[in-house]
């Protein structure tokens, strides 16, 4: 169970022996738990390294650090990790738009042209995104970024996604975090997760993508401009490479339904975001338009977060969060 945080079955077994026994040492742990002793010393030694336990260089002997403390850093550490990676993900995705982009512009000598095919016009890649939905025989994954969606687009959605889940299509859909503060997306997310679908939000999703059955995948041509049309791709290699995208994102989201928790600096993941965002000299404008929410809302959170640390400019506040080790 605590395998995220660097902890092997074994040792934990050794960990919860070790805070139900206190006073066993290490031939007592041993025989407890039917394991070998140097086994136990390995394990104990694990814990000391995570300061989970102090170990008596004299005797051997270990004793547990008060887990309140100790896992809170393990905690810390590991969501810091989770958020690196995340931005990492995010990255490329918007790396492998580009790519696909200039690879139905300008496609290899000898290689399959149908594995890409882009489609012009926002009518018919609307309607490709239908056919491609209404066909789904297993599973489809969507990336909808820009927070609250269109009313058009759910209306169009909504019996796809019924006829579909009643057919037995497992549906995962990741949104942007800003997404909760609009009704009408909420009750369109509450109301297919109870028909079993399921959704997560994320801070910024990098671009839009529907990947159907694991066999085709719907990208834009360009994140920020969707009228630059799509591209469908059925190369196994590229569509792979967006399901690892998403599943990427996947693990990092918060679970529709649950608040996106806060870390150990009082951050919400928003929060967070719009920290590196600002730490890069991106303008209000610029980070509203990645986070999804209104200019208003960012201009209350940079306030708020400039306040904490002290700072007197945006710019300020993020590289004051980076050095204080918020980021």
């Amino acid at each position: 169970m605590l395998e995220a945080l660097g902890i092997k079955e074994s040792t934990e077994a050794v960990y919860r022996l070790l805070l139900e026994r206190p006073e066993y040492d290490v031939t007592e742990m041993a025989a407890h738990l039917g394991r070998p002793e140097p086994e136990v010393r390995e394990a104990l030694a694990c814990l000391a390294d995570l300061k989970l336990v102090l170990m008596d260089d004299s005797s051997g002997e270990a004793a547990p650090f008060n887990p309140d403390v100790g896992f809170s850093f393990l905690l810390s550490r590991a969501e810091a990790e989770l958020s690196k990676r995340k931005r990492q993900v995010e990255q490329a995705g918007r790396a492998v738009a580009g790519i696909l982009a200039s690879y139905a512009d300008h496609p290899e000598p000898g290689v399959r042209h149908d594995l890409v095919d882009r489609i012009t016009g926002l009518d018919n890649v609307r309607e490709r995104l239908e056919d491609l939905a209404a066909n789904a025989r297993t599973e489809c994954l969507s990336l909808l970024p820009g927070g609250a969606q269109l009313p058009d687009t759910m209306d169009a959605s909504q019996p796809l996604d019924q006829l579909a889940l009643e057919r037995g299509v497992k549906i995962r859909s990741i949104y942007q975090e800003s997404f909760r503060n609009d009704p009408p997306t909420v009750e369109y997310v509450r109301w297919y997760c109870e028909l079993g679908g399921e959704a997560r939000t994320v801070p910024v999703v990098p671009m839009l993508m529907v990947i159907v059955d694991r066999e085709a995948a719907l990208v834009p041509v360009d994140p920020e401009d969707g009228r630059a049309g799509a591209l469908e791709v059925r190369s196994p290699g590229l569509v792979h490479a967006l399901v690892v995208l998403f599943d990427r994102l996947w693990d990092a989201g918060t679970p529709f339904g649950e608040s996106p928790r806060r870390d150990e600096h009082d951050l919400s993941p928003q929060e967070r975001e719009l920290l590196m965002l600002l730490g890069i000299g991106c303008t209000d404008d610029i980070a509203a338009r990645r986070l999804g929410i209104s200019l208003r809302t960012v201009r209350r959170m940079s306030s708020e977060l400039m306040n904490r640390l002290g700072a007197r400019s945006r710019f300020e506040a993020g590289v004051r969060a980076a050095k204080e080790g918020w980021l």
